[in-house]
């Protein structure tokens, strides 16, 4: 046999043993499948049939619950239904018994708004008989005073009239006596505790210099060559010099008293040197002017000091020492401002407010006057304008502006100023007045009161410091006196500017007079 067809044979074989291998093997391996899936099928429904035992179990366990609860709740509602029945017939109860109290309430109510009717016509009747007896007792009163109504109301009102005007009187009287009592007390101990502990001397200036002459040949030499030493003098200072029968005496005239005191210091030196003439005048008053210079700085510095007040602007302090050569009614300027403000330190002690701020404001509340020769408007309005430019503080400028009442004091402060310069200029001897002046405010006060209904006459008296009015004592009652010299005091008040206070005194006066015959 050839070795190929050997091959073929035994390729076969092993073709043949293969295939048979598998399909045994396939054969085996379905059957262990097959023996798998009917275990798992078994063990499946052992795992459902125990699913379906415990699903009925809890079936019926919660069938069990849900009657028991249902039994519950049924239990619950009918006792909450039983509740409410008896609390519905314990309100239903109620409401019958208050429907009883409203009827029985409403039977009163219609008993008495019939008894009320009844009344009321009772009432109109007797208010027609009362309006009849009324005009009866009114005709009878007329037929018996004489009066008609009309007057017999004016009397009455009258009467009335003049009894609220005499409780007016004995209250304004009552208040004004209290008042005084209790601030009259304070204030004399401040007021008089301050100008006690003031003392300050005063200089009374007017527009004119003297400068005393070594003989009366130096006024030939102060006039010099045909007057030309004299207008020089004039022409630098811009004083008048007169040149008089006054023995061994020059008179220096003007109003600007700096230049008044340039011209005075220039004058002694140019006399004590002798020497007159033009060149020399021009020298001695330039340096005069310096002299001058440095005592009005050496004056104001003088002043702060004085005062005890520091930190003040040096123009100010310029300012201030040009016031020792500015007076007002007589009272130097400088030596007021410092007076008003040691007085205002002092009452400002007395009442508990900062003492240094008071002096400082005292100080400079006059600042304007150093200047207001040389600057338009009033030295309240200047010396507000200075204090603002120099930065002094809004308590000191509002000080300046108030002092006068021009503007409300914003502080205390302010009327403690006011107070204080009031004190200083109304003192006895620290101001004078012109005649004119003085007489006319005499005559203003008494045109004041005459004008007042009632007035007989009236008398200023004390250089101006009282009026005393005389009344006709059938037109004015001791209860109108209190109120006229109130009104008399309000109108001098609102009229006239005065220093210090006016007395008003109101004089009434009954006179009977008889004769024996």
């Amino acid at each position: 046999m050839p070795i190929a067809w050997c091959i073929v044979i035994a390729v076969a074989l092993a073709l043949i043993t293969g295939v048979v291998t598998y399909r045994a093997t396939v054969s085996k391996l379905k059957n262990d499948a097959n023996s798998k899936i009917g275990n798992a099928e078994t063990r499946a429904r052992e795992i459902i049939d125990d699913a379906v035992k415990t699903a009925e179990a809890a079936k019926k366990e919660a069938l069990l619950e849900v009657k028991e609860e249902s039994i519950r709740t049924k239990n619950d509602l009918e006792k909450e239904t039983k509740e409410r029945r008896t609390e519905l017939q314990r309100y239903e109860k109620r409401v019958l018994a208050k429907e009883e109290s409203v009827d029985k309430r409403a039977d009163a109510m219609e008993h008495r708004e019939a008894k009320f009717t009844a009344r009321e016509e009772q009432l109109k009747q007797r208010e027609i008989k009362v309006e009849e007896l009324e005009q009866k007792r009114v005709q009878e009163l007329e037929r018996i005073s004489g009066l008609t109504s009309e007057q017999a109301k004016e009397y009455l009102l009258k009467t009335v009239e003049d009894d609220v005007k005499h409780d007016t009187a004995r209250m304004v009287r009552d208040l004004e006596m209290q008042a005084k009592e209790d601030a009259d007390k304070r204030a004399k101990e401040y007021v008089v505790n301050a100008i006690q502990r003031c003392a300050v001397d005063h200089v009374a200036e007017t527009t004119i210099s003297v400068v005393q002459l070594p003989s009366d040949e130096m006024k030939g030499r102060i006039i010099g060559r045909e007057g030309r030493n004299i207008r020089t003098l004039e022409t630098l200072t811009g004083v008048e010099l007169i040149i008089d029968d006054t023995p061994e005496a020059v008179v220096l005239s003007g109003f600007d008293p700096i230049r008044r005191e340039v011209a005075r210091i220039a004058l002694e030196r140019l006399i004590v040197d002798g020497r007159i003439h033009p060149a020399r005048i021009e020298e001695m008053v330039e340096k005069a002017q310096k002299e001058v210079d440095v005592m009005i700085r050496e004056e104001g510095e003088a002043a702060a000091l004085e005062v005890g007040v520091p930190g003040i602007h040096p123009e100010l302090i310029r300012l201030l020492g040009r016031m020792k050569f500015r007076t007002s009614y007589g009272q130097n300027a400088l030596r007021h401002s410092i007076e008003v403000a040691q007085l205002s330190g002092l009452l400002a002690g007395e009442i508990g407010l900062d003492v240094r701020m008071a002096k400082r404001a005292g100080l400079l509340h006059d600042i304007g006057k150093s200047i207001d020769h040389d600057v338009e408007g009033s030295h309240i309005q200047i010396g507000a304008d200075l204090c603002r430019k120099y930065k002094e503080s809004p308590t000191v400028i509002n000080v300046v502006e108030s002092h006068h009442g021009d503007v409300e004091p914003q502080t205390l402060i302010a009327c403690v100023i006011q107070a204080a310069d009031t004190i200083s200029a109304a003192r006895p001897g620290a101001r004078r007045e012109t005649i004119e002046t003085y007489t006319n405010r005499l005559k203003q006060l008494e045109e004041i009161t005459n004008h007042f209904k009632g007035v007989d006459k009236s008398f200023a008296i004390q250089a101006g410091r009282e009026i005393r009015v005389m009344v006709v004592p059938e037109q004015v009652s001791d209860d109108d006196m209190v109120l006229m010299a109130r009104d008399i005091a309000k109108q001098i008040e609102y009229e006239l500017e005065y220093p210090g206070q006016i007395k008003v005194n109101v004089i009434r006066e009954s006179r009977v007079t008889d004769y024996a015959k």
